[in-house]
């Protein structure tokens, strides 16, 4: 059994970006909504076709990911 049996990437859908399974939302995706204010409950409220279980595996992945400790410079605004 995979680590994230929500998540696939496929070349041929949004590029290879990691999305939720069936379907052409992106991890990305989730996490911008995520950092905008929404909640698992709210996303799925907005679309029902996810499940929470998904929305949340997406986190837990993009968390993985960033495990990695590949840090990116930010400049703040002055």
């Amino acid at each position: 059994m995979t680590q994230f049996p929500h998540i696939t990437a496929n070349p041929a859908i949004l590029g290879g970006k990691p999305c939720l399974k069936d379907t052409r939302i992106s991890v990305e995706l989730i996490m911008e909504w995520i950092a905008s204010g929404a909640t698992p409950d709210t996303i799925v409220a907005k679309f029902p076709h996810l499940n929470r279980d998904a929305v949340q595996e997406a986190i837990l992945y993009a968390a993985a990911f960033v495990r990695n400790e590949i840090f990116i410079e930010v400049k703040l605004a002055a």
